[in-house]
């Protein structure tokens, strides 16, 4: 060989060499924020958490142009502990409406101040993480049709009159000259708070689309291709005075009209929405610019399958560039190879783990030919954390309910109605106002059952457990909106649900109260995981999947401690054989020791129960 095709040979071999190593650094290093894999998250939905202040209750020109569109003659803010169906006076006065519009006018009061004085119970729950929906001002209970995204609700603060009157002076295209409201005061006293208790807080961003009256849109409903806002949503068609007909025609988020979206382009939000959202994310990351210690710990994106890619990995960039330590997750509810493409660490860092929640309750509460075995369960498991770029699988949100999801008291309650998995579908059928089969009540003793085991797999499995407000408590309740009623608590008062979605009242109405046994078992489970720090970012192994017997377990590990997780989904008492070390083992859920021995390492897992062996040395 020459001397000169030598050196090339070397010098490829040292390019290819280098380059390899590069990407086997890139496939290895992690992109996400450590904290997240010890997070247990807590959504709060705000305005029926707590009210804390009774002094900044909304009045009935503070949901104008929230749906129902229209105002009614006759409202008030709903009694908290009330009859959920039940039509109280002044609703009937209103006259035979769909129960759909009674149920979307009512406002109960959450805020701000409610959420402040109950962050010890959050912190005495074993809560180290909050995402909150939406405060931002909004005229609806759910506040996803934003007035704007750089001013806190005004009922969610002190000062509802005065913080109307700061916003109505302020000059909303520059950002220097945004105002702090009372409201947007206590949000910043709120994230103090949470971070004095060593527990983090994400505000949910909505960078889909803008409310119908949010300070853009009503400019351009007003002067039409005059604005200066008429570049950022997609207008099909202005409105023509001299020709009736030819009305105001724009692009609602899925038709909606109250939920105008943004226009985008190649590059994702144009330059108007964008440069106003980079805004409103430096403003709540670093406020005042005092530093982000004093700022959200990140955000979960409302939609982001909604958004063009470009426009997340951009921004992205900009959270980073405030708070490397940011943690973003996304609301992907899709194929899990959907969902990759947005978590390979230029856009989130994790997702809302829908996916996750649709393999358990397959696996757990499914019957018959609906449900899957151990053998299935692990597959789909195993699918879902090695899809994803290393350290993903541990930041996600384990998450079994939402602001979107029947409560998982009522899902397992009607278990069997439909695939949860089949979203479209199961979305509407597990509406009890839509669905006559889908039974709203208290949840049996099968259903809380379940709902214990479902706690004890998500706290041991890999990934951020997520707890929805009051699925804690025992609440129960259909999807949307019978999924976001007022948190059931200790010091107050609760009729009994007695009243049907049709207005029939049933034989025996059943007790609203905080369910002591359940709340009890999320604690004990939740701090299991907190005291073993290999539930967090430990290794994984599954162990078995004893399809006959409806077994599954795996095994959680670091180099200091190892547990053992057994899960039996049928309905007998099993017993099985695990291989694993032999000596003396804990089991967490009986408090009892085992012993394994060469001649004795079968264990008996009890009937749709459950052994968690902790390896006592």
């Amino acid at each position: 060989m020459k001397k000169s095709s030598q050196y090339s040979l070397i010098i490829f071999t040292l390019v290819f060499s280098n380059a390899m190593a590069q990407a086997q650094k890139k496939s290895t290093t992690e992109f996400v924020p450590q904290w997240a894999k010890k997070a247990i998250w807590y959504q709060v939905f705000p305005e029926r958490f707590r009210n804390g202040d009774p002094g900044n209750d909304p009045q009935k020109e503070d949901i104008r142009y929230a749906d129902p569109q229209g105002l009614v003659e006759h409202w008030q803010v709903h009694p908290w502990g009330s009859d959920w169906y039940k039509l109280q006076a002044y609703e009937q006065k209103n006259g035979d409406q769909e129960l759909w519009k009674h149920l979307l006018r009512r406002r109960y009061g959450g805020d701000l101040q409610g959420l402040i004085d109950k962050l010890d119970y959050l912190e005495e729950l074993g809560i180290t993480a909050i995402y909150l929906n939406p405060i931002f001002a909004s005229p609806s209970l759910h506040k996803y049709d934003g007035e704007s995204y750089h001013h806190v609700d005004p009922t969610f603060g002190p000062d509802p009159e005065g913080d109307r009157a700061l916003i109505a002076a302020e000059d909303a295209t520059n950002p220097e000259k945004w105002v702090w409201t009372a409201a947007d005061k206590l949000a910043l006293k709120l994230i103090e708070e949470v971070h004095a208790r060593g527990m983090r807080i994400i505000f949910d961003g909505v960078f889909n689309h803008m409310g119908y009256n949010s300070f853009a849109f009503a400019d351009v409903r007003k002067n039409q291709q005059e604005s200066p806002y008429a570049s950022w949503f997609t207008v099909n068609k202005w409105d023509d005075p001299n020709t009736p007909e030819n009305e105001f025609e724009y692009q609602g988020w899925w038709g909606h009209g109250s939920l105008p979206e943004f226009k985008e382009d190649e590059n994702g939000l144009v330059e108007g929405p964008r440069n106003y959202v980079f805004a409103a994310t430096r403003r709540w990351m670093d406020p005042m610019g005092k530093g982000p210690e004093f700022g959200i710990d990140g955000w979960r994106l409302d939609v982001a399958f909604c958004v063009d890619h470009n426009f997340w990995k951009d921004w992205r960039k900009l959270v980073k560039s405030i708070n490397p330590e940011a943690y973003l997750t996304a609301e992907i509810v899709d194929v899990p190879e959907k969902v990759k493409p947005y978590l390979q660490g230029d856009e989130f860092d994790g997702e809302m783990n829908y996916n996750f929640a649709f393999t358990a309750i397959e696996f757990f509460a499914m019957p018959g030919n609906l449900g899957i075995s151990p053998s299935q369960f692990d597959q789909e498991l195993t699918k879902l954390r090695n899809l994803y770029p290393k350290g993903v699988a541990y930041v996600c949100q384990n998450l079994y309910g939402s602001h979107d999801v029947n409560r998982i008291g009522s899902h397992l309650h009607n278990r069997g109605i439909g695939q949860f998995r089949d979203w479209g579908k199961y979305f509407s059928i597990s509406k009890a106002a839509e669905n006559p089969e889908y039974d709203p009540g208290k949840p049996d003793e099968q259903a809380l059952h379940l709902q214990k085991l479902l706690v004890m797999f998500q706290m041991t499995y890999v990934g951020a457990p997520m707890i929805y407000y009051g699925d804690e408590v025992g609440m129960w309740g259909g999807n949307d909106p019978d999924n976001r009623k007022p948190m059931v608590w200790e010091d107050l008062d609760y009729e009994p649900e007695a009243t049907l979605p049709d207005g029939s009242v049933r034989a025996q109405p059943h007790t609203v109260a905080v369910n002591q046994e359940l709340l009890a078992h999320y604690k004990k489970y939740i701090a299991l995981r907190k005291n073993h720090p290999a539930l967090q970012t430990g290794d994984y192994q599954t162990l078995l999947t004893a399809d006959e017997q409806g077994v599954f377990a795996f095994k959680r590990w670091n180099t200091s401690e190892e547990l053992i997780m057994v899960f039996n989904k049928s309905e007998a008492d099993q017993s099985v054989t695990l291989p694993v070390a032999l000596g003396k083992y804990l089991d967490w859920v009986s408090g009892q020791s085992l012993v394994f021995t060469k001649e004795q390492s079968a264990v008996q897992v009890p009937a749709q129960g459950a052994l968690i062996l902790i390896a006592q040395g």
